[in-house]
């Protein structure tokens, strides 16, 4: 295991945010996409389940993949800033399925300012153990999408199994037409 539970869920939450969008079946497109989200992330606290909230978590998405796509010392910088914005006060907790980790802010807090601060503390964890390189870009052609590579051997190239057929069918058309 290359990093805790809750940061590989933290960081899985992020890029799933991220990698979302705001065109249609945008997949937090109603309030019903939200609280699936939170469901499947596993986020416990606060759900306001309104349109504020959803708004707020959608604005996440450009910070968030800076973030995600900084390089170590830049996303060190970004860190610091939004843990001291939020001003994050690391705890261990224990609850539900989850044995003790980490949280930062207090559960009844809005819920933008948690998925940063887990975010960011779950980019303590990669940018500590010098891991950056398991965030990219997606290697397809047509693909602007956020990668998080937790394979043991760094293969992980496509943020889906859609892009990364996509882009085999392509190679066997170019090689069959060649």
């Amino acid at each position: 295991m290359l990093f805790t539970d809750d940061t590989d869920a933290a960081l899985q939450a992020a890029v799933a945010l991220v990698n979302s969008t705001d065109e249609p079946g945008d997949p937090l497109g109603s309030l019903e996409d939200l609280s699936a989200f939170l469901t499947a992330w596993s986020y416990t606290g606060r759900h306001d389940a309104g349109a504020e909230e959803l708004a707020s978590l959608r604005r996440l998405r450009p910070a968030l993949r800076e973030l995600l796509l900084a390089e170590r010392d830049e996303a060190a910088e970004i860190v610091n800033h939004m843990l001291a914005r939020a001003r994050a006060l690391p705890q261990l907790q224990r609850h539900d399925q989850w044995d003790w980790h980490l949280h930062a802010v207090e559960p009844d807090r809005p819920l933008d300012e948690r998925v940063i601060v887990e975010t960011a503390m779950a980019m303590v964890d990669v940018i500590r153990a010098n891991e950056m390189t398991r965030l990219d870009r997606c290697a397809a052609d047509d693909c602007d999408d956020v990668v998080l590579d937790l394979s043991r051997n760094r293969s992980r190239r496509y943020c889906s199994t859609t892009c990364g057929n996509r882009e085999a069918v392509a190679a066997y058309r170019a090689r069959q037409k060649a």
